[in-house]
């Protein structure tokens, strides 16, 4: 039976994708590691400096905006969402990590384009530092592998 399956394999080629990146100023530290791990790893993956757009904006909150902007340019074969949302002592840190991360997955399905989200939501400074790096060069893989399979699907 699994012989007959037809496969998509994971494709992390990256060249020629044009990527857009939106980045949260708040939480400047963290969201300059992921920042530069995403860049970093995009380029390993083959996609040209000059292929990649990088806009900041304020917080997570404002992400999602900025996203839907370029993803209504058609200028871009991938978005990439990056911010640090760090728990504070109120309420806020459950409204400003569910509507930007519902936000985030509006845009990829309203307009039909991937987008890897890399917003980190945890409980401390220490934890967003210890997975910015990470996170950061997942998003890059995410984004490529998602283009090449939205495109493979496709035909």
């Amino acid at each position: 039976m699994l012989e007959a399956i037809q496969r998509i394999t994971p494709d992390l080629n990256g060249k020629g994708l044009k990527i857009g990146v939106v980045m949260a100023r708040f939480n400047e530290p963290v969201c300059h590691g992921l920042r530069d791990a995403c860049l970093a790893e995009l380029k390993v993956l083959g996609v040209e400096p000059s292929d990649v757009v990088l806009a900041t904006v304020p917080g997570a909150l404002e992400v999602p905006l900025v996203l839907q902007t370029m993803a209504k340019s058609g200028r871009f074969d991938a978005l990439v969402a990056l911010g640090a949302v760090i728990r504070g002592e109120t309420y806020h840190f459950e409204l400003v990590s569910n509507e930007s991360g519902a936000g985030v997955t509006r845009v990829g399905l309203d307009f039909d384009i991937p987008v890897a989200n890399a917003i980190l939501t945890t409980e401390t400074d220490e934890q967003a530092e210890v997975r910015m790096l990470e996170k950061g060069r997942d998003a890059a893989r995410v984004a490529v592998e998602m283009v090449n399979l939205h495109k493979s699907l496709r035909g």
